[in-house]
């Protein structure tokens, strides 16, 4: 044990020091190199100039510092301790690039600051400069730690954190550091971070799917491009849009590269608050989709015995039914809580079930009703959820085959979309079950 105290003790020494050397170095160079420049302008709506100078907010500007270096010593595994660093050390690898190719200063004038809070900015002006503008690498760095902390805060404690990184937050335009801009793409920055290594150690970095849907992946890229066009285009508010603009990247990623699991949903259907910022924009339209192409039908329907079919559930659908079990095949949308059996297997919207997938989804839904009712699902109950039922319904010996399974499940929800591909993975599937039992 006092082995791996001083080991872990050793890696904490390491990665502090150089994660310190590392941002200085890379933070000092970045201003630097864009005080070379001529052409650096500023993004800053006028309403900005009615912020006030509050020269005491320097205190909690400064404290992140502490923070940083703390939350390092604190971490109490090697696996905490690296995921903590790797996120801090791609928070300073994605600004310091942003800062190099989209330059931008601070366009404000500070007056003269006396007593404490004047010492603590003299400090402060002593190596920074008014550029590294966005994405704020402080409200970046800041993301990181509170989620760090929140995991490791209980009680009352929680709240005073969440208080004083609220006057962090604050304090990056109450102190004349930086523009609103800086603060929304910051935040994005810092949850892209913590998606890209989150705290099961499953990166999409290290554990990509290959899907290579890449139809749906240049859908997405073209939606990503038009977004993010009309953005910049638009100025000003529609500035917003490029929010939608990298979810719709992320989403086009995952149809390409990452598969279901570049969503992160977790195993009780919910999604972490980071991934939840990352998608937001692309989950409400996908929630919205859900709702519209299902208008005026019913949101489930009985199939056979206590299996159900139907569109991703609310509460109140979930009570009103008295459902003992839920398979949920969304990835993409969060689950309301349920109390019964859950069971999670994420599969991208408009694409096929794998032969895997087929086995492991009739596999659990004869588990679960065995046990009461069951309602399996996805965003509208039209193919994902279908097609589980109907690999259900052959490997159960309730259809004797595919096309069979098909009009038994069409039969009670019409609206089921099939496609030819999927077709022929459930007759290869079940040509091989069969051939196995």
């Amino acid at each position: 044990m006092k082995l791996k105290f001083n080991q872990l003790t050793l890696y904490k020494c390491v990665w502090l020091v150089g994660l310190s050397i590392f941002f200085f170095v890379s933070y000092n160079f970045a201003n630097w190199f864009t005080s070379t420049r001529a052409d650096v302008g500023s993004l800053v709506f006028t309403w900005e100039v009615s912020i006030p100078l509050l020269p005491w907010f320097i205190i909690p500007y400064w404290s992140i510092d502490i923070m940083y270096g703390l939350a390092i010593l604190l971490a109490n595994s090697r696996q905490s301790l690296k995921t903590l660093c790797l996120r801090l050390l791609s928070a300073q690898i994605i600004c310091i690039l942003c800062f190099l190719l989209f330059p931008l200063k601070f366009s404000f004038e500070r007056p003269i600051v006396n007593g404490l809070s004047g010492w603590l900015f003299d400090i402060l002006m002593g190596f920074d400069k008014p550029f590294n503008q966005a994405p704020s690498l402080h409200i970046t760095l800041l993301v990181i730690l509170w989620a760090f902390y929140s995991n490791y805060l209980r009680s009352y404690w929680r709240y005073v954190l969440h208080i004083w990184c609220l006057l962090i937050g604050i304090s990056v335009l109450t102190t004349w550091q930086h523009h609103f801009f800086d603060i929304p793409t910051g935040i994005w920055v810092g949850c892209l971070c913590i998606w890209l290594w989150p705290d099961n150690g499953l990166s999409p970095l290290k554990n990509y799917q290959l899907p290579k849907q890449y139809l749906w992946c240049g859908i997405y890229f073209v939606c990503y491009l038009l977004s993010f066009g009309l953005a910049i285009y638009l100025h000003a508010w529609g500035l917003w849009l490029l929010w939608l603009s990298g979810s719709f990247l992320l989403v086009s990623a995952n149809y390409c590269l990452f598969g279901a699991t570049g969503f992160q949903k977790q195993a009780n259907g919910s999604f972490n608050f980071a991934v939840t910022i990352l998608y937001l924009p692309y989950f409400l339209i996908m929630w919205l989709n859900s709702r519209l192409w299902t208008y005026k039908k019913q949101a489930i329907n009985h199939i056979c015995e206590n299996i159900y079919l139907g569109r991703i559930p609310s509460n109140n659908l979930l009570s009103q039914n008295q459902f003992t079990s839920v398979v949920d095949l969304c990835a993409e949308l969060p689950t309301s809580k349920f109390a019964g059996n859950y069971s999670l297997i994420p599969v991208l919207d408009m694409t096929p079930l794998t032969a895997k997938v087929c086995q492991k989804a009739a596999s659990i839904i004869e588990q679960y009703h065995q046990q009461g009712k069951v309602l399996v699902y996805c965003a509208l109950g039209y193919s994902r959820s279908a097609t589980a039922i109907i690999a259900w319904l052959l490997w159960s010996n309730r259809a004797n085959n595919v096309d069979d399974a098909i009009n038994m499940v069409k039969k009670c929800r019409q609206n089921i979309v099939i496609s030819a591909q999927q077709r022929q993975i459930l007759i290869n599937w079940f040509l091989q079950t069969k051939n196995r039992k």
